[in-house]
């Protein structure tokens, strides 16, 4: 018999309805404006990780706001936010949902620290957290793995990615990110408000990059986690639109040489970054994470009314 019934309690209902107002008065009291962009556009993303699912006729359903957000902040919006509903195709599982809430914002004008410090404002009276720390990606990656992400040969960590069940065959980004996911991120502390930043520069997708003190190219991107989840995902945002033009082909040749299909490069966008993108620095927050570590669940499908198996 067809199960009809919610996946969830009310008590999870209720819990994310305090959720989304709390946010919605955070950027009220910082006269951050409120947005909505299309959940369904023409072009989707080139990032060799993420797959974006077909609407057949019309395009594809987003994965991010990001696109539309920096066209409306080139356009002279100001500081924006917006709560969207977003896809990602093969994504299920107990910490992922095919559709999922992701809290999205830019500050212009804002650094990298301030925006971390923001986002450490929002999470820690819903968490509250013991404590805040905050580390460099090369640092945390050797603590726990004795090797340097960015000088480490492949060999090197290949062995290491193997004694945690890598597959065979991954390059050089793809054993780090398998070690980060495997033996990094489980031994980080539950009970904090765990901030990594300095990604590595293969890694810096839409970010600005620079270099670190022993001159290795560094992302201006950070991550935040707690109670063993990653919540957020934030930017120094690049705003060079030849050197983002030649990242989403670099992008489209990886996925080329992964068996990937095709994603042409958003025009749409790269014209807003020609246009002038304003300075500023942007953050995802996945809002059903952010509810997972407040109530202590371990599987998302705990705190959604209908996730994809009753959708």
């Amino acid at each position: 018999m067809t199960d009809w019934r919610p996946a969830t309690a009310r008590e999870a209902l209720a819990a994310r309805a305090s959720l989304l107002a709390q946010v919605r008065a955070f950027f009220a009291e910082r006269n951050v404006l409120e947005v909505e962009t299309p959940c369904l556009a023409r072009h989707g993303v080139t990032d060799l990780h993420i797959q974006c699912i077909e609407v057949p006729g019309y395009g594809f359903l987003q994965s991010s706001p990001e696109y539309h957000m920096k066209r409306l902040l080139a356009a002279g919006s100001g500081a924006i936010w917006q709560i969207s509903r977003v896809f990602r195709h093969g994504e299920a599982g107990q910490r992922h949902n095919p559709e999922f809430s992701l809290l999205e914002w830019y500050r212009p004008g804002f650094s990298l620290d301030q925006l971390i410090n923001e986002c450490v404002a929002l999470l820690s009276p819903l968490l509250k957290p013991v404590a805040v720390t905050r580390h460099h990606f090369r640092d945390v990656f050797h603590q726990h793995t004795e090797l340097d992400p960015l000088t480490a040969s492949a060999s090197e960590l290949t062995q290491r990615a193997q004694q945690n069940g890598a597959p065979d065959g991954l390059d050089k980004p793809a054993l780090v990110d398998w070690l980060m996911a495997t033996v990094v991120e489980p031994a980080l502390a539950k009970d904090q408000l765990v901030i990594i930043d300095d990604f590595p520069g293969w890694a810096a997708a839409l970010a600005r990059k620079h270099q670190d003190h022993d001159g290795e190219w560094v992302a201006q991107r950070f991550e935040i986690y707690f109670g063993g989840y990653e919540l957020a995902n934030g930017y120094h945002e690049l705003t060079d639109a030849n050197e983002q033009a030649a990242r989403f082909e670099q992008d489209r040749q990886l996925r080329q040489q992964h068996g990937q299909r095709d994603m042409t490069a958003d025009p749409h966008l790269l014209a807003a970054l020609q246009h002038g993108l304003p300075d500023c620095s942007g953050v995802a927050m996945g809002l059903d994470r952010v509810l997972m570590a407040q109530l202590g669940f371990g599987d998302i499908r705990e705190l959604l009314a209908f996730p994809t198996e009753r959708a």
